[in-house]
């Protein structure tokens, strides 16, 4: 690592979001070394001798210094900076792969989600990860489309982990161009809005396609906006950190863009579509839904008021169609806004 940043990163995960993350590396002046993991041999061979992802981003070519390999030790081995864009699912899977493959250098995730582990339950990334990596390790998150940060147009996200001088070189690494990176020392309020953030588009979708208007998006976002706010503070993070790029920011993308994965979620049950049916129709992982069932036995042991996160879910796991979820939020006793 220099003073400019690292030279050598391993993106691990060739979904959408990995191979637009490694694209964006390998344009930048600094041109750090960026290997690209995928878990499926076949996709691997297809995405380097293409030099595209025909299967999660057709169309958009792959810069000639990315190297894609199936091969995790190959990928990971000698990266001084270790990326994981895999679903949040398999955080913990790769990150065991990585230690027993001697990989030391600083583990930072793309993922937004909430892990969930057999024994302990669901919790955010860090508690995870941290005690299973010796080296440093955080989150990068906010307003960030893959396709468009594939195609270079203006981004900006936010940085967290445990160690700041590890997140200002990551910052420096990954900053260049059209992509903006700051730096945040809440772990905590960075992951929850990564997370929450996923359920409420859902709901934002569903609002879009009953076809309840602006307004209702609008307070739809304001008050996901304050339920989200109230669980961060219950687990430690600052409110504040909701106000800026990987709460508010992400939030609005997600609630809004024609791109949210979950956002067609909510359209889709909306429509009176099964999950199944809606799932294959989006063709990639759509983190609120197992987001939305942790978050309801996370909020309910914390005491934490959440009613659009807990409508999302009776929508998802009740059957409960999302009209009737919407009628239940209105019919709601009238309470202070900020509590």
């Amino acid at each position: 690592m220099t003073t400019s940043g690292y030279k050598d990163v391993a993106v691990l995960g060739a979904g959408a979001w990995g191979t637009a993350f490694a694209i964006h590396l390998a344009r930048l002046s600094s041109s750090p070394r960026v290997r690209l993991w995928s878990r499926d041999l076949t996709q691997a061979i297809d995405i380097q001798a293409c030099r595209e992802n025909r299967r999660y981003l057709p169309g958009v070519a792959l810069p000639t210094p990315i190297i894609v390999t199936a091969d995790l030790a190959e990928a990971g081995h000698d990266a001084d900076l270790l990326v994981l864009a895999t679903p949040v699912s398999a955080l913990c899977e790769v990150t065991d792969a990585l230690a027993g493959l001697m990989c030391r250098a600083p583990l930072f995730w793309l993922a937004k989600g909430l892990v969930i582990d057999p024994s302990a339950g669901p919790m955010l990334p860090h508690l995870a990860i941290v005690p299973r990596w010796s080296q440093p390790c955080g989150v990068i998150s906010g307003p960030s489309f893959a396709e468009e940060v594939a195609r270079g147009l203006p981004t900006a996200i936010s940085i967290a982990g445990t160690d700041r001088g590890i997140v200002q070189s990551v910052a420096r690494t990954v900053r260049g161009g059209t992509f903006r990176a700051y730096v945040s020392d809440d772990v905590i309020g960075v992951e929850v809005g990564g997370a929450v953030k996923n359920v409420l588009a859902i709901a934002a979708g569903a609002s879009d396609g009953l076809g309840f208007g602006d307004n209702a998006r609008a307070a739809l976002i304001t008050r996901g906006l304050a339920e989200t706010g109230r669980f961060s503070a219950a687990l430690g993070g600052r409110r504040e950190t909701l106000m800026g790029l990987s709460g508010l920011g992400d939030l609005v993308l997600t609630c809004t863009g024609s791109l949210s994965r979950n956002r067609r979620v909510g359209l889709g049950l909306a429509k009176g579509m099964s999950l199944e049916d809606i799932l294959e129709t989006i063709g990639h992982v759509a983190e609120g839904i197992p987001a939305a069932h942790a978050l309801h036995a996370m909020a309910a042991t914390l005491a934490v008021d959440m009613p659009i996160c807990d409508a999302v879910y009776r929508v998802l796991y009740d059957r409960v169609p999302p009209a009737h979820a919407v009628k239940a939020l209105l019919e709601r006793e009238p309470g202070p806004e900020f509590y």
